[in-house]
């Protein structure tokens, strides 16, 4: 039981959703810094079409010391002006967080809204958090991998969440949960796992 409660605990405390804010925050640079052709506005507004598309992007950002803090690629992206959302196919998305955790996410679509606070990945949804060793003061972190046919996060300050109404998998080194749903709290800590859930938690070495 305490080996249970144990790994319960360490899977709420790296689940990314610092991750799916960098992802949003990638989002939001893509939609404030690509171009935008000056057409009428009232027919921005009457048309659900994109009003730019890239093929086979990459953009990437870093910091004021010029260090990667994160990359977005995809096969095709379009923004559509009359609701402000930003769609890939293809997503790929990676960041590099100060201390060097590498966290990957990919799916075969991703929608982010205008100030990118939500986030959605459809179809093959993988959010993967690579392992970190051990260094002074803090301790290692084993691979952590997120899947399913649909997450959503909602990355704003007053609503830190992950969800899914899909069935997930959640894998933290060799310990394993699967669920057919989720909603996740970052703000309570509090993660629900729905329907039928099972966990299986191995031995350590």
């Amino acid at each position: 039981m305490h080996r249970l409660q144990q790994g319960w605990d360490q899977l709420l405390q790296y689940l990314p959703v610092a991750l799916m804010g960098l992802l949003a925050l990638g989002s939001w640079w893509l939609v404030r810094n690509a171009p935008t052709p000056q057409w009428p506005i009232l027919e921005r507004q009457q048309r659900h079409q994109p009003d730019y598309v890239m093929k086979t992007f990459s953009v990437k950002n870093f910091d004021a010391a010029g260090r990667l803090q994160s990359q977005v690629q995809g096969r095709e992206l379009r923004h559509y002006p009359d609701t402000g959302m930003l769609e890939i196919d293809q997503a790929h998305m990676r960041s590099i967080s100060p201390e060097g955790q590498i966290t990957v996410a990919t799916a075969n679509r991703a929608l982010s809204n205008a100030d990118g606070s939500q986030v959605q990945l459809f179809g093959n949804a993988i959010v993967t958090r690579e392992p970190l060793p051990a260094k002074p003061g803090a301790p290692a972190r084993p691979r952590l991998e997120m899947r399913s046919e649909f997450l959503q996060a909602f990355t704003s300050a007053h609503a830190e969440r992950v969800r899914s109404d899909q069935p997930v998998t959640l894998t933290r080194g060799r310990d394993r949960f699967t669920a057919d749903g989720m909603e996740y709290d970052h703000r309570s800590q509090v993660l629900q796992l729905r329907g039928h859930v099972r966990g299986v938690l191995m031995p350590g070495p």
